[in-house]
């Protein structure tokens, strides 16, 4: 069986106030970060040898911060996975935030045979930063994307996040700007989400903290996008661009539903048969001691068939290329057309799907929720599944 690995790191310095992501503020000296590594590579052996996993094309470690595990850390759980696979992934990522991204760590990930790093830059603005406690500076930004840039080359991504507080479409442009001239092959440009329960959103909710409305939170994504795609980074999902031939493989995976397995508290693993069209996602209580422990015990929950084919629309209608049909028909034994005819036919009208094949163009991208609202109510009676699973 062919299946991608995503290594979760829950540890940061911080937690910045609109992250729902489970993470763990710890000093860089925790020793158990060098024992949630170890429990990590017991966990990939074990999951590679139970599931029958053969060949792994893609790795991603991410988090959290990946680089809050060191130099010697990440040199470890590098050294660690090269023992776990037969031939070396074509992609390996992983995420750095700025501040400890040092040029100890940046050199350890090269030399342990990753081909790309995600760097969390999210906004220069100091303002923004500071309002949703977003560790590091502009100083030291700058710094650390020119030490990826001298190390990796091209082959890295930065996140950059539109609707910051304080942030408007100067601001937002510029930060692009700045990017831009560390020449990444890879940007991913993220609308601020409110996550409930998050401090961001109940000071939002107070009042005690200003954020663009939503019309203009629109408007400053759109004029982002405008801009990156005049750079020459085209738009190939909903939040991601990237240059010719850059696009990330390991997130393609995910967009198409191939299989992956999740390691590390938090992660989940989802595995399909393709000749039933069934599947099953396993995942991993967000409980760090515990999990060092050996004490947690997996979700397990099973993916019917109608599930699993509203999952495949959900992530592959994400993607510009829309779900992929050969393995849709393979896998639910009909063509996407043929289970939402009525859908495609109204927004082919509305000239927000591509021309001849099932996929929505840059525009139709932003209306992908409502999309899928039509999608997911056609395509029950069309498959004629009365186990609404």
């Amino acid at each position: 069986m062919k299946a991608s690995l995503y290594l979760h790191i829950p540890f940061c310095a911080g937690a910045c106030d609109y992250c729902d992501f489970y993470s763990i503020p710890v000093d860089p000296h925790d020793r158990r970060i060098g024992v949630y590594a170890d429990t990590l590579l017991r966990d990939g052996e074990r999951f590679i040898r139970d599931f029958g996993v053969s060949c792994i094309p893609t790795v991603y470690i991410g988090g959290g911060t990946p680089s809050m595990l060191g130099a010697s850390g990440i040199r470890r759980l590098l050294s660690g996975l090269a023992g776990l696979w037969r031939a070396k992934p074509e992609e390996i990522t992983v995420e750095a935030n700025p501040e400890s991204a040092e040029e100890a760590f940046l050199l350890a990930c090269r030399e342990g045979g990753v081909t790309r790093i995600s760097l969390g830059v999210q906004s220069f603005h100091g303002p923004s930063r500071q309002a949703v406690h977003r560790v590091g500076t502009e100083k030291v930004l700058a710094e650390r994307l020119g030490l990826v840039s001298a190390i990796f080359g091209r082959a890295f991504s930065v996140d950059l996040i539109a609707g910051l507080p304080f942030q408007d479409e100067r601001i937002l442009l510029g930060d692009i700007e700045r990017v831009l001239a560390y020449k990444p092959d890879h940007i991913s440009l993220y609308a601020l989400t409110l996550e409930p329960g998050t401090p961001l959103e109940q000071r939002i909710s107070h009042n005690k903290t200003p954020l663009p409305d939503p019309d203009t939170a629109d408007d400053l994504w759109i004029a982002g996008r405008d801009a990156l795609e005049q750079a020459g980074y085209g738009q190939y999902e909903v939040s991601n661009f990237a240059l010719n031939g850059k696009r990330a493989a390991h997130n393609i995976r995910y967009w198409r539903m191939e299989n992956w397995l999740g390691l590390g508290t938090a992660a989940s693993s989802t595995i399909v048969d393709d000749e039933t069209g069934t599947g099953r996602r396993i995942t991993i209580k967000p409980d760090m001691d515990a999990y060092i422990r050996g004490s947690l015990s997996p979700i397990v929950e099973e993916l019917g068939r109608l599930t699993l084919m509203k999952e495949t629309f959900l992530m592959g209608f994400r993607y510009i290329e829309g779900p992929d049909e050969k393995l849709f028909q393979r896998r639910f034994g009909l063509p996407i057309r043929a289970c939402i005819p009525h859908t495609l036919a109204v927004w082919q009208d509305r000239g927000l799907l591509q021309a001849g094949k099932p996929a929505l163009t840059a525009q139709g991208i932003l209306f992908l929720d409502p999309f899928l609202l039509d999608v997911f109510e056609e395509a029950p009676a069309s498959l004629n599944i009365k186990d609404y699973r």
